[in-house]
Formats: structure tokens, sequence, C-alpha cells
């Protein structure tokens, strides 16, 4: 059975995730949003999306471009925990995550990480 939360409190602990950002990656980060969904359409279990160009592969052409984004997905991680504090833990990993990828770290390096 999910666990029930209400979406201005799942909206806080997405922001409680951003904050544990290090300040000096947190200013680095430009051009992006972080949005909440109930679910991603095309695989309803997914946790977390970023979809945009990373850091790493933008070049003189990016200018103009629209921001990237950050997709947390409220229903699917409700889903899959057991209690609030499994909600905590897996909205901090999934924010890091996706994240991650703006700064160009694959899914191979983010689970020797252990941000996978």
């Amino acid at each position: 059975m999910p666990v029930s939360m209400s979406a201005d409190h799942f909206e806080e602990l997405v922001g409680d995730a951003l904050d544990l950002i290090p300040p000096e990656l947190a200013r680095a980060i430009d051009n992006v949003v972080v949005l909440i969904e109930p679910r991603n359409p095309e695989d309803p279990h997914l946790l977390g999306l970023y979809h945009g160009i990373a850091l790493t592969e933008r070049d003189s052409h990016y200018g103009g471009a629209l921001p990237d984004t950050v997709t947390i997905y409220r229903d699917a991680i409700l889903e899959h925990c057991a209690d609030e504090s499994e909600v905590v833990e897996e909205v901090a990993i999934t924010v890091i995550h996706e994240i991650a990828h703006y700064f160009g770290i694959d899914e191979d390096r983010l689970h020797q990480l252990g941000w996978g």
C-alpha cells in the first residue's frame, strides 16, 4: 500500500533534498527546472527523470535553450516506499541522482557512488 502524504509535504521533501546539494555545486546549476508529477506516463514505475543537455555536453550552441528539467514522480515514490522515512530517503536519492545527470554523471557511475 502506498505511503499517504500531502502534495505540499512531498514538495517540502524535494526542497530539502535540493538543499543537500553542496553550495559550490548548487551555484553551478543553471537553466534547470525541478518539477513534481504523479507518474511518468511511459514508465509508471520511474521515480525521476532528467531531460536536457548535460553540463558536460553544452557548447556554444547552447545559448537560448529551454530549461532542462528534473522531474520527480511523487506517486511512484510513494508506492515504492513502506513508510515516511523511506520516502525521505528515496526523494533525496532520486533528486541527487537526477541532478547528477545534469553534471554529466552516467548511470553506471551513479551506481558505483551509491546513488543508483
